[in-house]
């Protein structure tokens, strides 16, 4: 009742409206004794406690309300398929409920929409409950220059369009969601359209996402089928709510039928008196003449022919132009037809298959006259529907900026050098900003962020923004709505949340931590804790593991250590974890952590621009909590050890400065040699430039990179560096 904007209904006072003509179906026979009759609110009417509706109205106009200890909400089905559902209950009364959805597939709302599994819809017409996900009717639609925009022309039923509008405006107000720059509704006569306008950059299929997620565009509608079966609330399946309508309609044509032939034998009995009359005719007036008055004639005439009062009655007030002789064979022809309806109708009530044929043949008329088509479109599937399952998988490049901007990238971007190159621009560098992480995810992946408080936040890598490699991207922070002065440090992208695969954390202190990775796969919107950290303390890093794998350390002062990460007992998430390593000195500190996982060699790298790598073998196996082995001999000229990774010879090497420029080179060129060394130039680096970020590169090979759990390993096609 009301409008789709929230107007409010007609007072109760109105008591008028205009009815279509399908009302005079739920009104028919309604003067035939087919229902019970009840005294009005004051007693001076009576009328009828239900109507002897042909339409199955409790289905098709569904049913909303609540008392005490109940609630009922029944949603609107199509007209025709009830009566194609009913008419299979008609013919086999033993159908299940799976051949009824084949008939009666969902609810069918006016309002049109998507509704999006079967699973609820199953369960409600199952067991009377159930809840099903209602979508809007959305798509992006092209404008002649070339802009993309969200319309929306069907929402799910009983969204109130004003509200829904005011609350996106809100979402975007609020910075909940990006990327859009106007709203408008330019519905009108002819339906519904709420144009949605986003930013040039952004990105409409995870827009649409974000508003399924945050507003009514994707809601849900709790199905409860319960209805006053003979005065007694029940939560009925859909094979019952059809079996009571059907017993219902059969009530009504038995009384029916039983009303129409206590008329019929009525009017025969009538017609026999007028027969008897008319063949003897002459006596009849004979008698009447002979009376003074109409008592007396009565009588001599049911005394003269065995007549009753009626019959007596019916003949004296016959007119005399039923004398003629034409008059004379309608009343026989008539008498005729009378017995003939009054045998019909005695066979109907001694027959349920005749009376049942007579209920399915007058719902097939309804479904003739009134039927039209289903507005709302099921989609089936198992599980839950997303966006996903419109977005491609495909393999992105996320690039994150020392500031802490993101982006995703298409893989084929960047084209290998040589060593000793000067590089191409990997991002634009604004206000000395530059490119500290780079690592391959797919877009249907998640994004862990790991803050330097401990704090882990998550992301679809679908909702990051796209752009170009010389674009900047969004901020994380506006993403993730981590707190002031908090930043991110570490980067897992994960495929699934499950008990065989933990989380290994190390921070700034040597302190090593190890979760199992379901304990991540329930965030807050707000973030959850990682591990608690020490006032002096920050983390560094976190990685994927497969709980029986090697943690290496290696530290600013060009220490490392080798463990086993079978030493670090898994802990809760609240926790502050283990000493991995014990620092050499106060200045120093943990620069990075690895998880041995192949028989390669560790390279190190220093800010300057030096490094080496080394055989695996010469970093044995310690216990956890020692001072460790030197890794690299770190001097003036060569600078602090930045970054410590595991590489193999088939892999390229993408260096990045603190300036934003960017090289990639085959880890082959550089030289293995010992730990206790100084290493060799890797990068010709500009006067005051510094390395910012190391990460490892599978040369032509995405689909191991896809597979890294870590996020370090990177994949990149050759691609024309003039794309930018």
């Amino acid at each position: 009742f009301g409008s789709i904007d929230g107007d409010n209904a007609a007072a109760m006072r109105y008591t008028e409206s205009r009815m279509t003509r399908i009302v005079s179906e739920m009104l028919r026979d309604v003067d035939k004794d087919t229902v019970d009759w009840v005294p009005n609110f004051d007693e001076t009417l009576k009328e009828p406690s239900v109507l002897p509706t042909v339409i199955p109205t409790l289905l098709i106009n569904g049913s909303e309300g609540i008392a005490v200890g109940m609630a009922t909400k029944i949603p609107p089905h199509n007209l025709s398929e009830v009566v194609d559902g009913l008419v299979a209950f008609i013919d086999n009364p033993d159908i299940s409920t799976e051949e009824l959805m084949t008939h009666i597939p969902g609810p069918d709302f006016p309002t049109g929409a998507f509704i999006l599994g079967v699973d609820g819809l199953k369960e409600a017409y199952l067991t009377g409950k159930g809840k099903i996900t209602v979508r809007a009717r959305a798509f992006v639609e092209t404008t002649r220059q070339g802009r993309e925009h969200i319309v929306v022309s069907e929402l799910p039923y009983q969204v109130n369009k004003a509200s829904l509008i005011e609350k996106i405006a809100d979402l975007v107000r609020d910075k909940k969601i990006d990327g859009i720059s106007d709203i408008r509704d330019e519905s009108d006569k002819e339906g519904i359209r709420i144009v949605i306008e986003t930013k040039r950059d952004a990105v409409p299929d995870v827009i649409l996402n974000q508003l399924y997620k945050h507003t009514q565009l994707q809601d849900t509608f709790g199905i409860i089928m319960l209805a006053l079966v003979n005065g007694v609330p029940r939560v009925m399946s859909l094979k019952e709510a059809l079996q009571h309508f059907v017993d219902f309609r059969h009530e009504v044509v038995v009384r029916r039928t039983e009303y129409d032939l206590k008329q019929a034998e009525d009017k025969a009995h009538i017609l026999e008196g007028l027969k008897i009359a008319l063949d003897n005719i002459d006596e009849v007036i004979a008698i009447i003449r002979g009376s003074k008055d109409p008592t007396q004639a009565k009588e001599g005439l049911m005394n003269s022919f065995d007549l009753s009062e009626r019959q007596a009655q019916a003949i004296l007030d016959m007119r005399l132009q039923r004398l003629t002789g034409l008059e004379v064979e309608k009343v026989v022809e008539e008498y005729k037809a009378t017995i003939q309806l009054i045998a019909h109708l005695k066979g109907i009530l001694e027959s349920r298959a005749r009376r049942m044929e007579i209920i399915k043949n007058e719902l097939l008329e309804i479904k003739d006259l009134y039927g039209d088509d289903r507005r709302t479109e099921i989609i089936p599937f198992s599980g839950d529907f997303s966006i996903e399952d419109m977005i491609a998988q495909e393999d992105m490049v996320i690039t994150i900026t020392h500031q802490g901007y993101i982006k995703r990238t298409p893989v084929s971007t960047y084209r290998s050098q040589r060593r000793g190159g000067r590089g191409i621009q990997g991002a634009t560098s604004r206000e000395e900003d530059f490119v500290e992480h780079l690592f391959i995810a797919n877009t249907h992946d998640y994004i862990l962020f790991f803050t330097d408080r401990g704090k882990c936040y998550w992301q679809k890598v679908y909702d990051l923004p796209q752009g170009g490699r010389a674009t900047r991207g969004r901020a994380v922070v506006n993403l993730i709505g981590c707190e002031p002065g908090e930043h991110v440090e570490a980067f897992v992208n994960v495929n699934e949340f499950d008990d065989q695969h933990y989380i290994v954390m190390a921070t700034r202190q040597g302190i090593v931590k190890k979760t199992v990775l379901s304990a991540y796969g329930h965030p807050r919107r707000g973030g959850i804790y990682a591990i608690d950290i020490r006032e002096n303390d920050r983390l560094i890093e976190a990685k994927i593991t497969n709980g029986d794998s090697d943690i290496l350390l290696g530290t600013k002062e060009g220490k490392s250590i080798r463990f086993s990460e079978n030493d670090i007992r898994p802990s809760g998430r609240k926790t502050m974890g283990v000493k991995g390593i014990t620092l050499s000195s106060p200045s120093d500190e943990v620069v990075g952590m690895l998880v041995v996982k192949r028989e390669g060699t560790i390279l190190v790298a220093t800010e300057k621009g030096y490094g080496k790598r080394t055989d695996l073998v010469q970093y044995r196996t310690q216990s956890r909590g020692g001072k460790g082995i030197l890794t690299m001999r770190t001097t003036e000229k060569t600078g602090k050890l930045v970054a410590i990774m595991e590489v193999v010879d088939s892999d390229d090497l993408v260096v990045i400065t603190d300036t934003g420029v960017l090289m990639r080179q085959p880890v082959s060129d550089i030289r293995t040699i010992g730990r206790v060394t100084q290493g060799v130039r890797l990068v010709r680096l500009d006067e005051g430039a510094s390395i910012a970020s190391i990460s490892r590169v599978v040369k032509d090979d995405q689909q191991q990179a896809s597979e890294n759990p870590t996020g370090e390993q990177l994949s990149l096609n050759e691609g024309d560096p003039g794309e930018a």
